[in-house]
């Protein structure tokens, strides 16, 4: 899959939780396809270590994309090392386990809830801004399959995902007269940190890949071609798409 090109040289992208699995690889391959990239996160640790991976080519930003404040910086921070954006990837995504939402307790639902979606809200509202004044541009969000199949333990995640999706159409709608495309991926598991509480379970991992009948857990890569094609020129006509990255598991 390495010789695959989107053909995004000089393209200038953004990607939200970039410090480590999926948003890593994303930045990542962008940088090889020759884009201009920025990434943000909250975590000062996991920033330092994601630079040192990404060399000084790429901008690193600390920011917490729930707070109005911070977003505005951070996308002045990109205005001002690159002049546009074309590409917003938003990646940030926080499931924490969660009981039956009747034993949620609010508190909880709010930080899961604003960390998915009011983060990609205040982060696609910004870009969109950004994009109308310079003509176009491409949003694209990860999604999960939790947004459409109610699981175990991820019931508040789901809902903030599902409305994420329902985001991506109403910009794909009031955004298309102005050549921004927004679209989605929607991957079943991938086998990253943010997920290890399921896989690295013996019995709950051959559990999941029994239903899955590519037979194996999603790897980052397998999230980000599909991310980078929706990104790049050969998608300029599909709008308001979630793709389901899944192994086939929705399909049976």
């Amino acid at each position: 899959m390495s010789e695959i090109s989107y053909g995004l040289k000089g393209k200038v992208a953004l990607v939200t939780g970039g410090s480590r699995g999926i948003g890593l690889e994303a930045a990542k391959r962008l940088l090889a396809e020759g884009a201009k990239v920025a990434i943000c996160a909250r975590k000062e640790e996991g920033l330092k270590a994601a630079a040192a991976e990404l060399g000084k080519e790429a901008l690193v930003v600390p920011a917490h994309i729930a707070k109005p404040d911070q977003v505005e910086a951070l996308f002045q921070a990109v205005l001002d090392k690159f002049g546009r954006l074309d590409i917003l990837i938003n990646n940030v995504g926080m499931n924490l386990m969660t009981a039956s939402l009747a034993d949620t307790e609010p508190g909880l639902w709010q930080k899961i809830i604003d960390s998915n979606l009011n983060g990609t809200f205040l982060c696609s509202r910004r870009a969109a801004q950004i994009m109308k004044e310079q003509g176009g541009g491409k949003i694209v969000t990860v999604s999960s399959t939790a947004a459409r199949r109610a699981a175990p333990f991820m019931g508040v995640y789901g809902i903030a995902k599902a409305g994420m999706e329902m985001m991506t159409q109403v910009l794909a709608g009031e955004l298309g007269q102005f050549n921004i495309q927004a679209n989605a991926v929607a991957p079943a598991m991938v086998k990253t940190g943010f997920s290890q509480p399921f896989w690295s379970d013996e019995n709950l991992h051959d559990q999941i890949v029994s239903s899955i009948p590519a037979g194996r857990l999603a790897e980052t890569r397998d999230v980000v071609h599909p991310v980078l094609f929706l990104a790049s020129a050969g998608a300029d006509y599909i709008n308001g798409q979630t793709l389901v990255v899944d192994g086939g598991a929705t399909a049976i």
